[in-house]
């Protein structure tokens, strides 16, 4: 299967392209895309005009995850148009593209996210469940939304709605490893949040298990079988880096410091996999214990 990525440079793209065989990665620069990527064949490309079918070439699968990332600073209303306009307009322009092929690809694998559903308490949701209302929900039901057209072109549709992210060089264990290993890690407001997570293996295999299986489409959650609290995630960081966690922050001092991404880290998502389980795929690290270890000591 000759695959096409989009993203491939980021935390999450580049572990999709070392699991791939002779993947084509597409970026503005194709020559620094090759020096960065360089057993990858690059391809230039323009996500916000008009993309040269030429790049599709033998292309049986698209992986798209290029987007503006969601952290950096604050949301102030120039960072949450990026954020939408990066997956809409960018989702929208590939879609076109590949609707205009004589032969398109048998399958696009579009990223999303759990930021779908919204703050939902303890509430367990599945692929099934409805959608948000905030304004991440709303970036991810306009996203899938685009990403759906291609089915009008005969070409299968995933989307793969990812939890938090844990890995060894990059996600949030980039930003939280520190903290938490001279002994300042802290649980979020009440620690009651629910967070579904996974290793990065397991989402790269989530990612693979949606382009090589037919029977799999639509959305499907790129999440561990086993959400963990906040306070759980606290504790199972704290331990696997052999360090206390007695301190927490308070909401108030989240939001003053964060504003509204403040939501996002309070928000509470208990999010199953439901379609990964039904359609055979098997968890490489289902309980976070094992999955804080393997990425923190890889």
């Amino acid at each position: 299967m000759q695959s096409l990525i989009t993203g491939a440079t980021g935390f999450i793209g580049s572990h999709l392209a070392a699991r791939l065989d002779h993947p084509v990665e597409v970026g503005r620069d194709a020559r620094r895309l090759q020096k960065r990527l360089p057993d990858a064949q690059a391809r230039q490309w323009n996500p916000s005009g008009e993309i040269d079918p030429a790049i599709f070439t033998g292309i049986d699968a698209v992986f798209h995850l290029a987007g503006e990332s969601i952290f950096g600073g604050r949301w102030n209303r120039a960072k949450k148009d990026r954020i939408m306009r990066s997956r809409v307009e960018g989702t929208r322009n590939l879609v076109r593209a590949l609707a205009r092929l004589e032969q398109p690809p048998r399958v696009l694998v579009c990223s999303s996210a759990v930021g779908y559903y919204g703050s939902r308490g303890d509430e367990i949701l599945t692929e099934y469940s409805a959608g948000g209302r905030d304004f991440l929900a709303a970036v991810c039901t306009a996203w899938e939304e685009e990403a759906a057209r291609a089915e009008a072109a005969g070409i299968r549709v995933v989307s793969v709605r990812t939890g938090v992210v844990l890995g060894p060089d990059g996600g949030v264990l980039a930003q939280m490893r520190t903290p938490f290993l001279i002994g300042m890690g802290a649980r979020l407001g009440n620690g009651r949040q629910y967070m579904s997570w996974i290793h990065i293996d397991d989402l790269v295999g989530i990612f693979l298990h949606a382009a090589q299986n037919d029977n799999v489409r639509g959305p499907i959650n790129a999440v561990s079988p086993n959400p963990v609290t906040n306070r759980e995630f606290t504790a199972a960081l704290a331990a696997a880096v052999h360090r206390p966690a007695l301190l927490w922050i308070p909401s108030l001092v989240l939001h003053a410091g964060l504003g509204e991404f403040a939501t996002v880290v309070l928000g509470s998502q208990r999010v199953i996999p439901e379609k990964a389980a039904r359609t055979g795929y098997s968890f490489k690290y289902p309980l976070i214990g094992d999955a804080l270890r393997a990425a923190l000591h890889p």
